[in-house]
């Protein structure tokens, strides 16, 4: 009756509140094991992508082309060259011998290779190598007036403005003659440009001999020349003993200022996707992932729908949109990828006798890899969701979300001093120390810094005034004012949360409850003899505590009086101990009410066990 008054009034009973949260703990319970079973399932799916002999592939490729030494010279190798000879010696030596592997190493063929390559036995090379070159045209400079008559030549830096699409040389092939650029080309972003694709292109021949009869042919009629930027040599090889495809390319970059910068991208890559048992079981992953998809998409409808804009101004919710994005994009990129092997992969093998540039195929994988990656990172986040009812990770989210102000405004402070430092490394030490050759490797340094890693004695040597007085000044301001104010903002906001949560500010449920409610219910359900003997145990220690005290003299309304103000307050324990402990709502009416009629009782039994102490003491008198 009076819970029914009190909603007649505009309120929310006890009963409805608890069943409120009874119903929103179930839904928490549901939406977690069914985000467990499709992180199972994605962790299923992207380990399967990965497969561990990427990696040694990879290695024995880059040790084969990037690390052997140059003829004549052990301490060179490709990594290391830095002059056009070096670079020819390189196209001449290990670059032939790494691609030609015509016979065993006791110089027989014991099986028939039929006319193809394998590299290091097992690496079957795919089609010819392709070499492609990007020049700039002379006059794209101006030289100084007083210095005109020492340089009659200008050639800038590469850009698009600049690029020299005329032919030059004997003109008279592809490799002297500017060839355009095909429509899927990617452009190559390298250490002193940004490279298209298209140029002066020459593909090396299945045969050894004339293959090196060609590069000594380019030599001598200076292939290479000052107007050069930049020289790719592309190849591909397919090992079909782990079903990867691997692409290589090796980047001689020649600056304007003179030199050489090399460079090298080695791609593992599986494009033959569905070979095995296992990759039909990963097949299948996939469709449930997709699955998955549609269901969460279609729940996170539902809530924009009822909750309209109140549904993004939750932190999870955005999280939750941003995760669904990256799982359509993945499943864009995948469908992509697999359409673009199924129309190019064909095509390419066809013709052995021309270079099948697989480097577009591997680009769009190795996205594709990146995409899931970055989605499972999310996916993993995620988890805080369903952890955060916990007491501690509900301090930890309350810590960051009270003292966010305070970071904002000690980030504003942290980013005007740190871009002050860098900008001034930059502009003292840029021109002599590597790590402070740009702005961006300034940043980059600085933060290195703060962990301990730095090159000091670079520094000093670039300036041995500024160099000190800077690293002095950055470590004491940054890293002994700033960084300790920051953790001084947390630690303080943290011991605030913590006192909050002392006084009873606490989560309405916790996820260890839940489960362990759902726990002792399941035991409840599956021993249920064991629980009625405990009832039976305890209606028989009543009775025992009846009789007794009918034996010490108190009457059969004394008793029974006893046993109505036990159950009474068993119930209210029970009631307050229960409902209280986990919601804190304010306290209604009734409830005071309750509380009050309580306490008057309570008051009548301790009057009454007076006066039976009263009369028990002038006996004993």
């Amino acid at each position: 009756m009076a819970e029914a008054a009190w909603w007649c009034r505009g309120g929310t009973s006890k009963h409805d509140l608890h069943y409120r949260r009874e119903a929103e703990v179930n839904t928490t319970v549901e939406e977690l094991l069914l985000y467990f079973i499709f992180l199972i399932n994605l962790c299923i799916l992207t380990f399967g992508m990965v497969n561990p002999h990427m990696y040694y592939l990879n290695k024995v490729m880059s040790s084969l082309f990037v690390d052997t030494s140059l003829p004549s010279d052990e301490r060179s190798s490709f990594r290391s060259i830095r002059s056009i000879t070096d670079f020819w010696k390189f196209m001449e030596g290990p670059l032939l011998e790494g691609l030609y592997w015509d016979s065993w190493y006791n110089s027989q063929r014991p099986y028939d290779w039929k006319n193809s390559s394998r590299i290091y036995y097992e690496n079957i090379l795919l089609g010819v190598p392709r070499v492609r070159q990007l020049r700039v045209r002379n006059d794209t400079c101006r030289v100084y007036v007083a210095f005109q008559s020492l340089f009659s030549d200008c050639y800038a830096k590469y850009t698009a403005e600049n690029k020299d699409l005329s032919d030059f040389g004997l003109k008279n092939g592809t490799e002297w003659k500017h060839s355009a650029s095909s429509t899927n080309a990617l452009w190559h972003w390298g250490f002193v440009g940004v490279y298209r694709d298209g140029g002066y292109i020459f593909t090396l021949s299945k045969s050894k001999s004339e293959a090196k009869t060609k590069l000594a042919e380019l030599r001598l009629n200076s292939w290479i020349d000052r107007g050069t930027r930049a020289v790719f040599i592309d190849f591909s090889s397919y090992n079909a003993n782990v079903n990867l495809f691997c692409i290589v390319r090796l980047v001689a970059e020649f600056p304007a200022t003179g030199g050489l910068l090399t460079s090298w991208q080695f791609y593992s890559v599986k494009l033959l996707r569905y070979v095995t048992y296992y990759d039909y079981f990963i097949a299948s992953c996939e469709v449930i992932f997709c699955i998955f998809l549609f269901v969460f998409i279609t729940q996170e409808l539902k809530k924009l729908n009822e909750f309209k804009f109140a549904y993004f101004k939750s932190i999870w919710n955005w999280l939750e949109l941003l995760l669904l994005m990256l799982c359509f994009l993945a499943v864009s990129f995948f469908a992509y990828c697999n359409m673009q092997n199924y129309l190019l992969l064909g095509r390419l093998l066809k013709n052995t006798e021309s270079y099948p540039d697989f480097y577009f195929l591997a680009y769009w994988h190795i996205y594709y890899n990146n995409i899931i990656a970055i989605t499972i990172f999310f996916a993993w986040i995620k988890i805080f969701k369903f952890i955060s009812f916990n007491e501690t990770m509900s301090q930890l989210s309350s810590t960051l979300s009270r003292c966010m102000k305070d970071i904002v405004g000690f980030a504003i402070m942290f980013f005007i001093i740190f871009s002050a430092y860098a900008q001034l490394g930059f502009l003292v030490f840029g021109s002599q120390v590597d790590d402070f050759s740009t702005f961006q490797n300034s940043i980059f340094a600085q933060f290195r810094i703060v962990l301990g890693d730095f090159n000091f004695a670079g520094i000093q040597q670039a300036n041995w005034i500024l160099g000190p007085i800077y690293f002095i000044t950055f470590i004491f301001f940054v890293f002994f004012v700033l960084l300790n104010m920051f953790l001084a903002i947390i630690n303080d906001t943290y011991s605030e949360v913590k006192a909050d949560y002392s006084i009873g500010r606490r989560p309405d449920f916790e996820l260890s409850n839940i489960i362990k409610k759902t726990y002792l219910n399941v035991l409840e359900k599956l021993k249920l003899k064991k629980a009625q003997d405990d009832e039976d145990k305890k209606t028989k220690t009543t009775e025992e505590l009846a009789q007794q005290a009918r034996k010490e003299g108190f009457s059969e309304n004394e008793i029974q009086w006893a046993e109505h103000m036990k159950a009474w307050k068993e119930r209210l324990e029970k009631y307050y101990s229960t409902e209280i402990q986990d919601d804190y709502q304010p306290v209604t009416q009734q409830e005071f009410r309750e509380l009050f009629l309580y306490a008057v009782e309570l008051e009548k039994e301790l009057h009454y066990i007076s006066l039976k102490l009263n009369q028990v003491m002038r006996k004993l008198q």
